[in-house]
């Protein structure tokens, strides 16, 4: 049975340890359903830096989480075993060394049959791990929330960077690109170009205005039908949200999505094959009152949540086909 976190109506969420949402530590527990780590890297940034230490705003953000989760009806620490692995140590002097460290550090939790709810550091690290879900899972759709496309070729000759991982992967085969989707898209770009190419690598736009146009049911059912059955990794950098709902991040877009649109998507999303995510970019030296925290730590939250869904899932059906 998976441990949760110790909840009783005496608990104070603000003592103790801040693992994410309370939940024990992976050497607690030796083994674990979903992996919950940080990667506390922001060396591939273009503008503001700071992501390093988002993975700890994070966790400290969590600590009000709690046990049962009414908009998806689930109870997400218990049934899936959700366990928080502390931190990848990537360096912060060399990017190169840092990928890879990072898909190293991914391998090892992923090869324990875990899944990884991770949070960066900036978007660099979304490709060393895409590099190690896609030798478990084959090219996997990908769902992408950012305000930028994150598909340009490079940035001062550098091939990894925070604005380059998508382009890196699609080039490498991580990606099936007959399911690539971007969600909250939008501001200025270098030149209409960028649009082109990134079509050109099978990348579909949502903008943010097209969710605001829209709704989120109409954008949810058209995601859906893209992505169909195929094993699913979700990227979300926080600036997707407008600046309003997440201004502790380096590069902040005017226009973006309300934190409530964003955690309504994904929650529309729970019946999606996620095999992992992560979720970067969260730089609290620009936060306020934890507003960027908070609303990351709850996005988290939801993603878990999908996971430990399907999880459970999975082993009714194995223990019914068994009986």
């Amino acid at each position: 049975m998976p441990v949760p976190p110790h909840e009783t109506d005496a608990t104070l969420h603000f003592t103790g340890p801040a693992t994410f949402g309370r939940v024990p530590r992976l050497d607690q527990v030796g083994t674990t359903d979903i992996a919950v780590v940080g990667v506390p890297f922001d060396a591939g940034v273009s503008y503001r830096p700071g992501a390093r230490f988002g993975s700890n705003a994070v966790r400290e953000a969590s600590r009000q989480l709690r046990p049962y989760n009414p908009a998806q009806d689930v109870y997400p620490f218990h049934y899936a075993q959700v366990a928080d692995a502390g931190d990848i140590t990537a360096n912060p002097h060399n990017i190169d060394a840092a990928v890879e460290s990072i898909e190293e550090g991914a391998d090892a939790l992923l090869s324990t049959g875990a899944q990884l709810m991770t949070l960066g550091g900036d978007h660099t690290i979304a490709l060393p791990i895409l590099r190690s879900v896609a030798r478990r899972h084959g090219p996997v759709a990908l769902l992408h929330f950012d305000a930028h496309l994150d598909t340009w070729d490079s940035y001062f000759g550098a091939q990894y960077t925070h604005g380059t991982p998508f382009r890196r992967a699609a080039e490498e085969g991580l990606l099936d690109t007959s399911a690539l989707s971007h969600v909250g898209t939008r501001g200025s770009l270098y030149c209409k170009e960028d649009l082109d190419e990134d079509t050109k690598l099978g990348f579909g736009i949502v903008t943010s205005a097209d969710v605001m146009r829209r709704g989120v049911d109409e954008v949810v059912q058209q995601l859906k039908e893209r992505i169909g059955k195929r094993p699913l990794y979700i990227s979300v950098d926080i600036d997707v949200l407008d600046p309003a709902h997440a201004p502790g991040t380096g590069t902040p877009e005017a226009g973006g999505l309300t934190s409530r649109e964003l955690l309504e998507i994904v929650r529309g999303l729970s019946d999606c094959y996620l095999v992992s995510a992560d979720l970067v970019e969260v730089a609290p030296a620009y936060d306020h009152a934890e507003i960027t925290s908070v609303a990351a730590s709850h996005t988290a939250y939801e993603l878990i949540s999908v996971m430990s869904r399907q999880i459970a899932f999975f082993r009714w059906l194995e223990a019914n086909e068994q009986s």
